[in-house]
């Protein structure tokens, strides 16, 4: 008896299993459109690389922008609050002169603090007194000049403090406003 494969022929193949011209053909075209597939991954795999490159940028980028935003705000708001500090300063030094006005004064002495805590808490340090010191135009703002013979300094140094610096983190955030030897 006779075996019989009724199962159709492939496309291209004969009935021996040799492949046909026209079946060499079908397999050439399939092969170049693999390749053509492969490329587009690979081109689509790259772009997608890219482009979660830029998104990573991106957010780098926003955060800074966000971060600078909240300082330049916060030394906005802080420059207020140091015009409070110095009217109290201010008040302090105008009560310290007059007496009777003790509760008074105790009330400003505490709201004097209270606000100078809370700069405290948010990074405000004041500069120390720079008195005798050389004059230094990063801290210092010259608004008076002086004789150096009349206070007995040498040119260029600071003879009184004014108004009193401050720093926001390391960094300047109003200069001492000081009288300067001539």
């Amino acid at each position: 008896m006779e075996e019989r494969d009724d199962a159709p022929e492939a496309e291209g193949v004969d009935a021996s299993g040799r492949v046909s011209d026209a079946g060499a053909e079908t397999v050439e075209a399939l092969r170049a459109q693999v390749a053509q597939y492969k490329e587009e991954a690979e081109r689509n795999w790259q772009q997608f690389l890219h482009a979660a490159a830029d998104l990573e940028n991106y957010k780098k980028q926003a955060a800074r922008q966000r971060e600078d935003a909240v300082n330049r705000i916060r030394a906005s708001l802080l420059t207020v609050v140091l015009a409070v500090v110095d009217n109290l300063e201010r008040a302090l030094e105008h009560a310290d002169k007059n007496e009777g006005a003790e509760a008074i004064l105790e009330g400003i002495r505490m709201t004097h603090r209270q606000v100078t805590d809370l700069l405290q808490n948010m990074g405000v340090r004041f500069m120390e007194t720079a008195v005798g010191k050389p004059f230094d135009p990063r801290f210092h703002e010259a608004i008076d000049i002086a004789g150096s013979q009349e206070y007995g300094v040498t040119p260029n140094t600071i003879v009184e403090e004014i108004q009193r610096g401050y720093l926001l983190n390391g960094e300047v955030l109003r200069p001492a406003r000081v009288r300067v030897a001539k």
